[in-house]
């Protein structure tokens, strides 16, 4: 009995120091923050866009009358620093901002020009709420307020829409890189604040980007689209990469997922598509007589995805050609990535990296003026190994075949 009564008392003792629910949080009282925005407006105060969701809205879409109601609420607010200004927000929204779903942050392309993105980050990654993992972008040519104003039509949550465009982007064209807040932060720590941030835009009206009209159009006049490489030096931006210079950077980090190249033929331009299928790109260093060496090389295998000339691949001759004519291309895509990168004395590809871990004694000599004096003059050779692999579903051109017949 005694024994008993002992294991009942610890029982009734534990339920003391359990917690239970005392940090609750009842959905009805969260206002679930999708997008954040930050911009500096020119009173030198920040301006800070809240992109929150209207469940209610999101699952239903058509409301009474004909009318679609929009998926998000957007709310603005000012103030001497992101928490203030995040406070002044609050008075505005009878629900408890709640920041733990938050998958995209926007900066202006103003405020990372002037005053960069370090403050910025500090700020998120302090907050217990907010995840470092959560994606990263500059608006090019607008403000973060723009863009998270716009409605866009196939993905309800116009941050979905961003986050989708960037990955699949990524994974098939290969012109830019999602970035998280976490990539951006080891960026700055590892390249003397040297590193790149993800870019998007507005296309069109940003007057009518957030009126109801933009999704009910089956053309829409203002659109969202992925936008070039934004390049950060010492925190701030300083230039964007677009094109194949953009591509050659992605090519560099080796975080080409997916893409396409097209190449001349006989004195036609683009006449093939050639479509990547598996890339791997190293770098190595060392020092010769002073100065920082890099060696890059890549390996790509793919298919050909169209030929738009009648010519005939059966022979062995035409595949060495063509492997060729996609190696000088992507050889020319790197340097051009390289050489802008040098004029900006920014090293976006982690070449410091590479001799601290090859030749850690030259390093601690080079580190001081790394981005300043060795990165612009550093050698750069760069090797590129292409292989075509498949013929899609047919080696003979339809085309020849039609010149024949």
């Amino acid at each position: 009995m005694a024994r008993k009564m002992k294991i009942l008392f610890i029982l009734v003792s534990i339920s003391f120091f359990l917690s239970g629910c005392w940090s609750k949080k009842e959905l009805t009282d969260l206002a679930i923050v999708a997008a954040m925005g930050v911009d500096k407006a020119e009173d030198g105060k920040y301006v800070m866009t809240l992109q929150i969701i209207n469940p209610g809205n999101v699952a239903g879409g058509m409301r009474g009358g004909g009318s679609q109601s929009p998926p998000v609420t957007i709310y603005s607010a000012t103030g001497d620093n992101l928490v203030e200004a995040s406070r002044r927000a609050s008075s505005k929204i009878s629900r408890r901002l709640y920041y733990a779903h938050t998958n995209l942050v926007v900066m202006g392309e103003n405020l990372a020009r002037e005053e960069g993105v370090a403050t910025f980050i500090d700020a998120i990654d302090r907050d217990h709420e907010f995840r470092i993992t959560t994606t990263m972008v500059i608006a090019n040519h607008s403000s973060a307020e723009e863009l998270l104003r716009t409605l866009t039509p196939v993905d309800k949550i116009p941050a979905n829409k961003v986050l989708k465009t960037l990955e699949f982007s990524q994974k098939k064209w290969g012109h830019n890189v999602k970035t998280s807040i976490q990539d951006v932060m080891k960026g700055l720590h590892s390249s003397k604040g040297a590193t790149v941030v993800s870019g998007f835009r507005l296309l069109g009206d940003p007057k009518h980007a957030g009126l109801p009209e933009n999704i009910q159009e089956s053309e829409p006049e203002s659109t969202l689209e992925s936008s070039g490489i934004a390049i950060i030096k010492d925190g701030k931006l300083v230039d964007w990469q677009y094109g194949k210079s953009a591509r050659g950077t992605v090519w560099i980090r080796d975080e080409i997922q997916g893409t396409d190249i097209n190449i001349d033929w006989k004195g036609k331009k683009e006449v093939i598509a050639y479509q990547t299928n598996r890339q791997k790109t190293t770098v190595s260093g060392k020092m010769k007589n002073g100065r920082p060496h890099i060696s890059i090389h890549t390996r790509v295998e793919g298919s050909i995805g169209e030929m738009s000339e009648p010519i005939d691949i059966t022979g062995g001759k035409m595949i060495p050609q063509m492997e060729k004519k996609i190696e000088k291309e992507i050889e020319g895509e790197m340097k051009k990535a390289i050489e802008q990168a040098q004029t900006n004395k920014a090293d976006i590809f982690g070449f410091d990296e590479v001799i601290r871990r090859s030749r850690p004694d030259d390093w601690n000599k080079l580190k001081e003026m790394w981005n300043e004096v060795y990165f612009p003059d550093a050698k750069v050779d760069i090797t590129v190994e292409a292989y075509i692999r498949r013929a899609g579903l047919r080696n003979k051109s339809f085309l020849s075949s039609l010149e024949e017949a």
